[in-house]
């Protein structure tokens, strides 16, 4: 089977998932996609049922500037609508992205988001690998990686804030002095928050627009649980957005999804529940892990990685969640960089946390047991 055709390399692909192991997909809980438990805000579905009774969401072609849309997400993280630039999902941002800045040799911190390699491969970029430390949970350190630019003569950083798979958190006065000292260098920043929205005092996404050679991509899809409609966005300085514009096929997302995503960035109530819910479903998960057994690094995110012991194979636990617990964890055999051992987990509802738990406790006991 092709990297592009398995069903571990993203979270989420439940039907493959159970097509593969004889099981209905509805049977399945997904732990595999970090997507907001709380399901879209109300006023969402509201604005969605209200662009379907109007004739003019099908009959009519999108914004071409997509106005609307911009000038929401520009009020959301406090930015100018020439900031921000859009598009059906994070990939073809970060492509645009590369080929407006002629980014020739990258370095990536691994263990990292899988596309981030596809992209940059598929974009003509050299990319410099810099491992970072499991045990310091993969924190970023600005002297090592700064040190590793100079080495690989990079003219570009791809970075993550939160991190996937991880969730490590870099504080943003710390990436703030990375972002400084590299772009005093000549060094382009790219910078994924896609999952800051739960830990948002760690953005820099605001200041980013004052710096040069910085752009901040963001995802609306993940925290507002709409991945179905492929949005997310990148905010930089306007000449930088006018050229990664020039790269983004015209129309790049649907009235429908621009009418419920200017919908969820208003809604501020389910911003502050969903974090606040978040993280105390994740120390309670933490908390149940540790009685297991599993260990976990410290997340910001709504997810948690877990790392079992060597005695423990995860890909066996992987597949007997599915088959005996019909549960769904998020395989982490192609996070590039990251030893044997790990598995990646959603913070879900408190209930499906509790039947993970569960579901868990009996996988390990049996094995132990069998052992």
């Amino acid at each position: 089977m092709s990297a592009l055709h398995d069903p571990t390399t993203h979270g989420g692909q439940l039907r493959q998932i159970a097509a593969q192991h004889a099981i209905s997909p509805e049977q399945l809980i997904d732990f595999s996609a970090n997507i907001n438990p709380a399901g879209p805000p109300r006023s969402v579905r509201i604005a969605m049922s209200h662009a379907l009774e109007k004739p003019s969401t099908f009959t009519t072609y999108p914004d071409l500037e997509l106005v609307e849309l911009k000038r929401a997400i520009a009020e959301y993280v406090g930015a100018e609508p020439e900031n921000v630039a859009v598009a059906n999902g994070f990939v073809p941002l970060l492509d645009a992205a590369l080929r407006s800045m002629k980014v020739k040799r990258c370095l990536l911190p691994v263990p990292s988001f899988g596309e981030y390699r596809r992209t940059l491969e598929n974009a003509g970029v050299v990319i410099t690998l810099y491992r970072l430390s499991q045990g310091n949970g993969f924190e970023y350190e600005v002297g090592e990686i700064l040190r590793a630019l100079s080495d690989g003569a990079c003219d570009a950083i791809l970075l993550a804030n939160p991190q996937n798979p991880s969730g490590a958190l870099c504080d943003a006065k710390r990436m703030l002095q990375l972002i400084e000292m590299a772009t005093r260098q000549g060094i382009t920043v790219l910078l994924d928050e896609a999952f800051i929205d739960y830990c948002p005092h760690g953005s820099v996404t605001k200041k980013s627009i004052q710096q040069t050679n910085v752009i901040v991509f963001r995802s609306v899809t993940k925290f507002f649980a709409i991945p179905g409609l492929r949005v997310a966005y990148a905010i930089s300085k306007s000449s930088y957005i006018d050229a990664i514009n020039r790269f983004i096929p015209p129309w790049p997302i649907t009235s429908f999804a621009s009418d419920a995503v200017c919908a969820a960035l208003q809604e501020d109530p389910y911003a502050e529940e969903s974090r606040t819910t978040n993280v105390l479903r994740r120390l309670r998960l933490e908390r149940d892990l540790v009685r297991l057994e599993i260990a976990t690094y410290p997340s910001s995110g709504n997810f948690l990685l877990l790392r079992f012991s060597q005695e423990t194979d995860a890909k066996v636990i992987w597949k007997r969640m599915i088959l005996e617990e019909q549960i769904v964890l998020r395989s982490c055999a192609n996070f590039e960089g990251l030893a044997e051992g790990h598995l990646r987990i959603a913070v879900r509802s408190e209930k499906e946390n509790e039947k993970l738990i569960l579901g868990l406790e009996r996988v390990l006991s049996d094995m132990n047991t069998t052992a």
